[in-house]
């Protein structure tokens, strides 16, 4: 990197993603400041795992790091940290995940994804950060059945409030930066799993139900298709946006399909690995490397799921040259690895 050393806050630090690419900005030598309310949505003793193993990796990198346990809801705490440090990039990560937990529990999305995305795009614009980088969702394209998913495809749709929450989150950012100029990157992720993933997924959930021989549900039958996409082609594709903020003068037509219509620095991606999976391969993959075999109970569809998903990810790569590297199988392999380590499972 440049000898200017840039600071970074990565919000959601304690997450799957957020933790994966603090890791690798300091690999870099950044300066990242990670912030995480560390919610209990899931086990508590993952996300503190996560931290300690940052807290770990910081010490033989020559980039600095520093964490703060807040919420991004909390605009008082948030405007503290961004007042104490110069920002140049946000990351923003932190949001409230899941799309079936949304039928449940759809006020806990409205304060994190709503209002706690409000707070960081008031900070941006009243600190002068030079580029935003936000976690949108494949989420968005709801029911849309042409595929792969490109960013023009409609997003009127959705089907979860998590989604809708994603879509918002996207219009919001067009705004700001439209208004006030603030150089924004909405990332479209697809299915990111690999170690140190959310014990929610299903790359967990059915690895568990497969060592302690319980029944896996698959639902639509089994007829279900997933563009999985892993950790580290994710954390490849944050980086690169991170050294190449949104312009307003980057209206070309393979970005923008309506270029007179948008005057802001705001552009979305897809960011897949541009391939589908059926599940029901996905969990012959996780009964080879585990050595088991599955029991799996085939369901209907779930309300607010999707029986397919798959990214066309040529915007991002001739935006950053970003390329998907790591195969199913090699993915699968490494989670596996992973898995029976982390959770103690003998093969």
């Amino acid at each position: 990197m440049s000898n200017i050393r840039e600071t970074i806050l990565v919000t959601g630090a304690a997450g799957f993603i957020g933790a994966a690419i603090v890791k690798k900005l300091l690999k870099e030598e950044y300066d990242v400041l990670g912030i995480d309310n560390v919610n209990d949505y899931y086990d508590v003793s993952l996300k503190e795992r996560r931290i300690h193993n940052i807290n770990n990796f910081s010490q033989n990198t020559l980039g600095t790091w520093k964490f703060h346990q807040i919420s991004i809801e909390d605009s008082n705490e948030l405007n503290a940290i961004f007042k104490k440090k110069d920002i140049n990039i946000v990351i923003n990560l932190a949001a409230q995940a899941g799309v079936r937990y949304s039928l449940i529990n759809p006020e806990s999305y409205v304060r994190s994804n709503i209002l706690g995305f409000l707070n960081i795009l008031e900070c941006c614009r009243k600190y002068d950060v030079k580029n935003l980088i936000y976690a949108s969702s494949s989420s968005v394209y709801g029911g849309n059945k042409n595929m792969p998913y490109k960013e023009s495809s409609s997003v009127d749709h959705p089907v979860s409030f998590y989604a809708a929450t994603k879509k918002s989150n996207e219009i919001m950012a067009h705004s700001f930066s439209h208004l006030y100029g603030i150089s924004a990157t909405g990332l479209r992720f697809f299915t990111v799993y690999g170690p140190w993933g959310r014990p929610d997924m299903a790359p967990i959930i059915f690895a568990k139900a497969i060592m302690e021989e319980k029944p896996i549900k698959v639902f639509n039958f089994g007829k279900m298709k997933r563009d999985f996409t892993y950790i580290d082609d994710v954390v490849e594709g944050i980086y690169k946006c991170c050294k190449k903020p949104a312009s307003i003068d980057d209206q070309f037509d393979y970005l923008n399909p309506n270029p007179s219509t948008s005057y802001a620095p705001h552009r979305i991606f897809n960011l897949g690995n541009n391939s589908t999976v059926e599940l029901l391969y996905f969990i012959e993959l996780l009964e080879k490397n585990l050595g088991k075999k599955s029991n799996k109970i085939l369901e209907p569809m779930q309300n607010g799921d999707v029986v397919e998903t798959c990214a066309d990810t040529d915007l991002l790569t001739k935006w950053i040259g970003y390329k998907s590297k790591v195969s199913i199988e090699e993915g699968i392999e490494k989670f596996s690895q992973w898995f029976l380590k982390f959770y103690n499972y003998g093969k």
